[in-house]
């Protein structure tokens, strides 16, 4: 027991950096999935059908892969076939972007479906275009109301990036593996992994708990207006 503890302790420093690698990973991938879930919910919900047809198969295939195929297939793979050279770092944030944006369209997408459908053509008959009134309207509300969502989805990448060891990106599990595969420690080392990431999740969830708090609109529950 204290030969354990006093590992524990020797590689916790070690272990804490790559905390910082996890917090990277997550929010580099979250804000990729950001940045291409939210045009890709407009497109699915206003786009012509061969948009639609083509995003849903971007998001049939994302979500219909496991993570550990997707990471391995394209970094060894498709990243090699077109002559990208990149870090398992940053393929990984790339993979989980990708694989997060298409969770964050459905996410978006049934927000802006649960809004009235009478706004945007309320905004049509005051003169403006598709484009400003699903801007300036559809969008901020839609986004106040993915947030419980994007919590769910924040979750859910935290624990996928522990897959990202495979490829060598020095995060929470892969240094952990490194030190129990030399210290033969695996039970408490993996515990306080498993305690991190626990620790992360919380702290995350509050955070986005407090924005959704912040960004609620009086009047308004989860499924919209009331």
């Amino acid at each position: 027991m204290l030969e354990s503890i006093v590992t524990i302790i020797e590689a916790l420093p070690y272990i804490l950096e790559g905390t910082l690698v996890t917090v990277a990973t997550v929010f580099g991938a979250m804000s990729l999935g950001l940045l291409l879930g939210v045009p890709m919910s407009v497109a699915q919900v206003y786009g012509a059908w061969p948009v639609r047809l083509a995003v849903g198969f971007y998001v049939w295939f994302f979500r219909g892969m496991p993570i550990l195929v997707l990471l391995l297939l394209f970094y060894f793979g498709l990243f090699q076939l077109i002559g990208l050279n990149l870090s398992a770092f940053t393929a990984s944030c790339l993979v989980l972007g990708m694989t997060s944006a298409a969770y964050q369209s459905q996410i978006f997408r049934g927000a802006i479906l649960s809004l009235p459908q009478g706004q945007l053509r309320a905004a049509r008959a005051l003169g403006m275009s598709d484009g400003t009134a699903i801007r300036s309207i559809v969008l901020p509300q839609a986004l106040r109301l993915s947030i419980p969502g994007w919590s769910n989805e924040y979750s859910i990448l935290l624990k996928d990036s522990a897959l990202a060891f495979v490829l060598g990106t020095p995060e929470i599990m892969a240094r952990t593996h490194f030190v129990a595969s030399r210290t033969y420690e695996h039970l408490p080392l993996y515990m306080t992994a498993g305690a991190l990431y626990f620790v992360i999740t919380l702290i995350g969830l509050k955070v986005l708990r407090r924005l959704e708090h912040k960004l609620h609109i009086p009047g308004y529950a989860s499924h919209g207006p009331l």
